[in-house]
């Protein structure tokens, strides 16, 4: 049994109000709050468990070291990866794309070489490539969305050339809620040669994922979208292409030796992680997850179908509102815009008033934005601890603002 009451009861700030009224945070896409769990595991390591990890021999130090690589086995359990050493810690995924931009793909590709993305994607999976369109001639190559906001598999296929190096794609639209079918690109993709990298930012929260089974080369995540810390998160890198990639940062544990003359570096996963690390940002994300999967991702999977399902029925009956994307293959994200002259950010106030957390703006998906005709939307993003009662008080509140600006 799917006990939503008893999760909610594991985040505190799910008790509190705002603007007097109970808090209902659908801005989960954004980032998702934390379960107590998480956040003891922060205070215990600040509080008693505190020391850098690698460098000492000391007891604290010994501790910080176990509970930190110990994320890295978490994460892989999470992916499915059998392999830990292909998961390397970061701050997040816009790090881990960034990584693979500058160590992979840099010196790998030269002016009109092609790389494919998806109309839909963030920012942090589009900007890394602009990098090397500007400083590289690499050419970005588009591949668009359909009417209900569907990514038809086999027009990102059909976009490889001799000239493609690379498909960067995200699992599931942080706008849409589209989810994308990873792993027909990833075996078409394979059978022409060209390595595909995943933004799981917004897949890995709302679904199993199994990396090995996906085929992917890199897949990425991000902590505080998983209910962790944020300043947290990991890229999972094919042992192919670790191979193929030179270091990305230098520092402190990515070296073997270091000379007047020469450097030597580390072994992966440790070449690409310079410095020293978000240490307790790291450890709540293993508790994090570790609080997913004891919950079970298929059955939080379950739960938000069914929140998804619930939502797109309440919200089709209000004919003054645009929902953007009406693929029935979604996850329980909504971004919608309200006819009239309210404005997304004018919309979000009005919601806030009623104690409804929702995100306004453009997203960070600019090129979504100049598809879809709109300049900014509104955003309901649900997550594992939202209830079908939480949706009725969203219609409520829209209700609300269609009154005050009609």
């Amino acid at each position: 049994m799917y006990d939503v009451n008893a999760i909610r009861a594991d985040f505190p700030i799910l008790s509190r109000t705002v603007n007097d009224k109970p808090l209902v945070y659908l801005d989960n896409g954004a980032s998702a709050q934390k379960p107590q769990v998480v956040i003891d595991a922060i205070t215990t390591a600040y509080s008693h468990e505190y020391a850098n990890v690698h460098r000492g021999l000391h007891t604290l130090s010994n501790i910080a070291t176990e509970k930190y690589e110990g994320v890295r086995a978490i994460i892989a359990r999470f992916l499915g990866v059998a392999n830990e050493d292909q998961i390397i810690l970061n701050s997040g995924t816009t790090e881990g794309i960034n990584m693979v931009a500058y160590s992979w793909a840099m010196p790998r590709m030269q002016a009109g070489d092609e790389i494919v993305l998806s109309v839909m994607e963030h920012h942090a999976n589009i900007v890394p490539w602009h990098f090397l369109r500007e400083r590289q001639g690499v050419a970005l190559k588009w591949v668009d969305v359909d009417a209900t906001g569907a990514l038809e598999t086999q027009k990102v296929i059909d976009a490889i050339t001799p000239k493609t190096k690379l498909i960067a794609i995200t699992q599931v639209s942080n706008v849409l809620g589209t989810k994308v079918d990873i792993k027909a690109i990833c075996d078409a993709a394979r059978a022409q040669g060209v390595p595909v990298l995943v933004d799981g930012s917004q897949g890995a929260v709302h679904m199993p994922v199994n990396v090995d089974e996906l085929g992917c080369d890199f897949y990425a995540i991000t902590g505080h979208k998983l209910y962790g810390p944020s300043g947290s998160g990991a890229i999972y890198v094919h042992k192919d292409r670790l191979a193929e990639m030179r270091p990305f940062m230098g520092g402190g544990d990515m070296i073997r030796e270091v000379s007047k003359e020469e450097v030597t570096y580390n072994d992966p996963p440790m070449k690409f992680e310079a410095g020293t690390p978000g240490i307790v940002q790291t450890i709540g994300f293993g508790v994090a997850l570790e609080y997913m999967m004891g919950i079970g991702m298929q059955a939080i999977a379950a739960h938000e179908d069914d929140l998804c399902a619930y939502a797109r029925s309440r919200l089709s009956g209000l004919n003054w509102l645009n929902v953007q994307g009406s693929t029935a293959n979604k996850a329980a994200i909504f971004s919608f815009t309200m006819e009239g002259a309210a404005h997304a950010h004018d919309i979000s106030t009005i919601l806030d008033k009623k104690g409804v957390a929702v995100r306004a703006g453009h997203h960070c998906a600019g090129p979504l934005m100049d598809h879809l005709g709109v300049r900014a939307t509104c955003r309901a993003s649900f997550g594992m601890y939202n209830t079908r009662d939480e949706v009725d008080v969203l219609i409520d509140a829209l209700e609300l603002a269609h009154d005050l600006f009609a």
